[in-house]
């Protein structure tokens, strides 16, 4: 065995040592010093050895072993030295070239909306709550003073998940959510997407909305125009004017509109006002006491507003954008001009 053994360390010198490449090199390694290599091989003969021969050709068995891994070690660097040199020789950096330039990313534009608004109605005294998607009917219609058979329910062009669950077609169903955990007094704005069956230019079946409400003692119509006016500024610009018409949502009463001077032509008229001077911007009202009894709000004692906007329209006002696709190709030409 001590002569296979010398024999084997005078093969792997030679082995290891003509090896021209990575590759040959580990591939001697492991026919020397491998779970099947020849090391192995021989050492499987160690049992037919007397008491007095096995330490003798276990410790230059050892010996062997550490010899071929410091020459495999050693081989390894030169092969790795020899390739670094080969790579610099035939490689070569043009240190005129012009540096590749590291495109930064940005935040959406419906995103830096919605943190303008959230900053705003903060600053205003407004918390921030959220709510499921998908929604039960009872959240999206029926305690916002919809029942089955309302006819409001039509304008709403609903995804029905099954006849008691429907992709929300509004941010409203927070509203009952967060009256319905915490009493009075309660200011909150609530972000989200939601969900309707209409797609064009103006429109799309997911969009996003910002639905607000305040309910205390003594809350008026007038405390809803302050609060409304009082944000338009701030988020289109001091001076804009605003009006409010007369209109009908069934979880508000009285409820208005909510428009304001048009931003494109300041008020002169034009093709995006239909020549009005005028562009509806959102809904509002006195919440209805109805929806108060669905919460279990005491109607006589209490009284509030509530509103509700898109955010890709207020989007596509502020920054002058005439397609609400655009805001959901994903175009980098257009997202890279935010």
């Amino acid at each position: 065995m001590k002569a296979r053994l010398e024999e084997m360390l005078v093969a792997a010198r030679s082995a290891l040592s003509a090896a021209g490449v990575e590759s040959e090199l580990q591939e001697g390694r492991v026919r020397f010093l491998g779970k099947k290599g020849e090391l192995t091989a021989i050492m499987k003969g160690m049992g037919g050895l007397s008491a007095e021969e096995r330490p003798v050709v276990g410790a230059l068995a050892n010996t062997v072993k550490e010899e071929i891994e410091a020459l495999f070690e050693s081989r390894l660097l030169e092969l790795r030295e020899v390739e670094i040199a080969r790579r610099l020789a035939s490689e070569r950096i043009d240190v005129s070239l012009p540096g590749r330039r590291l495109y930064a990313g940005s935040k959406h534009p419906i995103t830096l909306v919605t943190e303008e608004i959230v900053e705003i109605f903060s600053s205003l005294g407004f918390g921030v709550e959220e709510g499921p998607e998908i929604e039960k009917d009872f959240y999206n219609f029926e305690a916002l003073n919809m029942p089955k058979d309302h006819p409001a329910r039509d304008m709403q062009d609903t995804f029905y998940i099954s006849d008691d669950v429907v992709l929300r077609t509004h941010t409203s169903p927070v509203q009952i959510r967060t009256m319905l955990k915490q009493a009075p007094p309660v200011r909150v704005i609530a972000p989200g997407t939601v969900y309707r069956r209409d797609s064009d230019i103006t429109h799309s079946p997911m969009f996003h909305q910002v639905e607000g409400f305040l309910v205390d003692r003594n809350v008026s119509f007038g405390d809803l125009k302050g609060i409304l006016t009082t944000f338009l500024a701030q988020f289109f610009g001091k001076g804009i004017d605003v009006r409010f018409r007369p209109s009908f949502f069934p979880f508000t009463e009285p409820s208005a509109e909510v428009d304001i001077q048009c931003v494109i032509c300041g008020g002169k008229g034009c093709r995006v006002c239909k020549n009005s001077g005028w562009l509806e911007i959102l809904g509002s009202g006195m919440i209805d006491p109805e929806v108060f009894k669905s919460v279990d709000y005491d109607a006589k004692a209490y009284s509030g507003f509530a509103f509700g906007m898109g955010l890709e329209r207020l989007a596509m006002l502020k920054y002058g954008v005439n397609d609400l696709r655009l805001f959901f190709e994903n175009d980098l030409r257009f997202l890279k001009q935010f």
